[in-house]
């Protein structure tokens, strides 16, 4: 099941909030070359080329349906390519920021990818990363449970996706352990306030939901669906609701 930009871009204000919090974070240096890691359709990428004027930046995504919308926004300073993060660690190239914003959260073994992802940085580069922090988040709670019990546990081969993402703590420890400085690090709620449970469900849908309903027949995909909105509503009985999403944001500068 490909990505849908539309359904990702349906809570884009909310999605976009934590960008331009963790692009603050960021020094303006010149020149800087920069990666976006999971740019999607590259408008946020476009916008930090607006805001850093001395800087190159690529983007990089490994869904053809995000980054075909990217296509009008490439310029001298800015391009896009399909790759995965785990296929950009693997050449020499070397930045001067590596940024990511609601990406990371997809990749695996957070202990040796965030070393991996240092050991890119020059001298003096600045990394800069946001991620919804999965295993405080409600929805993401009740999907995974939902996936761990059956039917759906054998309807999904005993697949499951339980979040990579570490504490806080953790990532402060790993950033640290491996030479980075001025770190600056927090954990913040943004709320979203929905009218009815359909909102709930349509913010998941567009991102957590998509590898386990690829995975599902039509009809499995509709069992699926309809237990995971009556958890939602039994989770949030009061309309409307407060969805208290928590993110993590972590900046910091190689030594």
């Amino acid at each position: 099941m490909p990505w849908n930009p539309d359904v990702y871009n349906q809570f884009k204000n909310i999605r976009f909030k934590p960008f331009f919090d963790l692009a603050e974070l960021i020094t303006r240096e010149t020149p800087m070359k920069a990666i976006d890691l999971g740019c999607g359709t590259g408008e946020q990428t476009a916008i930090l080329t607006e805001k850093f004027p001395q800087a190159e930046f690529i983007g990089i995504d490994s869904s053809p349906e995000m980054l075909e919308k990217s296509k009008t926004l490439e310029n001298d300073r800015l391009h896009f390519r399909m790759s995965t993060t785990e296929e950009m660690l693997t050449g020499d190239e070397t930045w001067d920021l590596i940024f990511s914003n609601a990406a990371l959260q997809w990749s695996d073994d957070h202990p040796q990818l965030f070393p991996k992802l240092i050991s890119k940085l020059k001298t003096n580069g600045q990394i800069a990363i946001q991620m919804p922090y999965q295993p405080g988040n409600t929805l993401n709670k009740i999907l995974t449970a939902l996936a761990g019990e059956e039917p759906f546990k054998s309807y999904l081969q005993g697949w499951n996706r339980p979040s990579a993402v570490l504490t806080i703590d953790e990532y402060a420890q790993i950033l640290f352990e491996n030479g980075i400085e001025e770190l600056n690090l927090f954990q913040k709620v943004y709320p979203i306030i929905a009218e009815d449970h359909d909102t709930l469900f349509n913010f998941i849908s567009g991102s957590a939901l998509i590898p386990y309903l690829e995975r599902l027949d039509e009809e499995q995909q509709k069992e699926f669906t309809h237990e995971f909105k009556a958890r939602i509503a039994t989770s949030f009985p009061k309309l409307p609701a407060i969805y208290a999403f928590k993110r993590i944001l972590l900046y910091g500068r190689k030594k």
